[in-house]
């Protein structure tokens, strides 16, 4: 049978519009893999979470792949990402052969997005520790806080307030896990109360859950931090338990700007 102009015509826009979008795909700035693997708690936020990252990137041309839980991460398959996406994960996540694996893949220069649990993971993993720089301790009940943007040469800050009101749950932090993290957002205190006690949570020395895990604020109290670490950067933001907190234009553009700095290492004016 013989084909009309119009249907070969269609055709071959059809072909063209197909090569353009793969040619837009191949084109995206970097690629990150997401991880939301979770061995302890399981944040409801991580569903939400996964469409902000995508709508993100939608909107500033980057690819993101999802890691699925069943499949291990290698030296080989990580090569493909600019920047590794922790989102809400908790406890003991990789194998031996993993950490090192993803230790590799931060000492060939990549990058390290950690969000809100990201740092209560992996407590038995020195380095991953040290990559995070701070650890979760505990934390009060959510509340509504005064933020305070100290550094807003970083991607992402650049025209925000000195302080704004914002509502979700508050990390405290254990000590620096190692030296030269940059601060970007810290709590005032005084707008908030970070007094929590959870009773019996820690073991004792014959391993019972007799001690009680104390919580009464930082003397600085950072949320949100960024370093260089063992040849590759790190940020993380400790915002992010709240469902609705992904929906906020002011986090979006916070959290845009954490993986934009961790997958090209670019954003940071030299002062």
């Amino acid at each position: 049978m013989r084909m009309k102009k119009n249907q070969f015509r269609n055709i071959v826009f059809t072909l063209i519009g197909m090569l353009i979008s793969q040619s837009i795909i191949a084109q995206s700035q970097f690629k990150v893999l997401l991880i939301t693997e979770t061995a302890g708690w399981h944040h409801a936020s991580i569903d939400h979470g996964i469409v902000a990252i995508n709508e993100l990137a939608a909107t500033h041309n980057f690819e993101v792949v999802r890691q699925q839980d069943a499949q291990s991460i290698t030296e080989e398959s990580l090569q493909n990402y600019d920047a590794v996406i922790f989102l809400n994960t908790s406890a003991d996540i990789f194998d031996n052969e993993e950490q090192l694996a993803f230790e590799k893949y931060i000492q060939s220069g990549n990058g390290y997005v950690g969000i809100h649990a990201a740092s209560d993971t992996e407590y038995d993993w020195p380095w991953y520790t040290k990559l995070v720089g701070r650890m979760f301790h505990i934390h009060p009940l959510q509340q509504t806080a005064k933020l305070k943007i100290i550094d807003h040469n970083f991607p992402g800050l650049e025209h925000f307030p000195d302080t704004l009101l914002f509502t979700d749950e508050w990390y405290e932090f254990s000590e620096d896990k190692v030296s030269g993290l940059h601060n970007l957002i810290l709590i005032d205190e005084n707008s908030y109360d970070a007094k929590v006690t959870w009773k019996n949570r820690d073991l004792d020395k014959n391993g019972n859950r007799t001690i009680d895990r104390v919580g009464e604020g930082m003397a600085v109290h950072p949320i949100s931090w960024y370093h260089e670490f063992d040849g590759g950067r790190s940020f993380y933001t400790a915002l992010g338990h709240i469902n609705n907190v992904y929906k906020n234009n002011w986090f979006r553009e916070h959290l845009y700007g954490g993986i934009y700095y961790a997958a090209t290492g670019k954003g940071i004016e030299t002062q």
